[in-house]
């Protein structure tokens, strides 16, 4: 074999480990992409066109996320959110418009509570993504109910689904839990 020949094997060869790598790295990082965000991995490529795009946004979201300054929460003031989402549910009874408002107004609270930006809702959303992003469609269920519920367009027991979703995300915010 000459030498140009063993050179070009070695090229080949050398080209064909560097693709592999990449490929590995790429997946690799899809996965963790996947793990990390769960079904707001799908969302988010589909929202955003593509998987280039998507995973592009789940990165932004995950360097945003990486400067919050989140913090647990003391035992006495977990102890005195509890209560007030008691507090919210015995309402329900009288009032379901108003306490679904209120238990948004509450994981609100407890989203900034904990060092969460809580400008806006869609704001909101991406920043929970990066740790609790099996429980979103939880928040986007009973964040679309309450905003109906201001016109009147909703059910009383669309409005009991909303404190479900509602309560679903309070705990894991409330238990410093991670939905991953």
């Amino acid at each position: 074999m000459s030498n140009s020949m063993l050179i070009t094997v070695i090229v080949i060869a050398a080209v064909v480990v560097i693709a592999l790598g990449v490929g590995l790295w790429t997946m690799s990082r899809r996965r963790h992409l996947q793990q990390r965000f769960g079904p707001e991995y799908e969302r988010t490529v589909e929202a955003e066109g593509g998987r280039v795009a998507g995973e592009r946004e789940l990165r932004a979201r995950e360097e945003r996320h990486a400067e919050f300054e989140l913090r647990e929460l003391p035992s006495e003031r977990r102890h005195q959110y509890t209560e007030e989402w008691s507090g919210v549910q015995e309402r329900f009874v009288d009032r379901p418009e108003g306490s679904v408002g209120e238990a948004d107004e509450l994981v609100t609270r407890l989203m900034r509570e904990r060092g969460y930006p809580t400008e806006g809702f869609s704001r909101q959303l991406r920043d929970l993504s990066v740790e609790h992003g099996r429980t979103l469609e939880h928040y986007r269920a009973a964040h679309d109910v309450k905003v109906r519920s201001g016109a009147g367009q909703t059910t009383t027991e669309e409005l009991r689904g909303a404190m479900v979703h509602y309560r679903a995300l309070f705990e894991e915010l409330l238990s410093d839990q991670r939905s991953r």
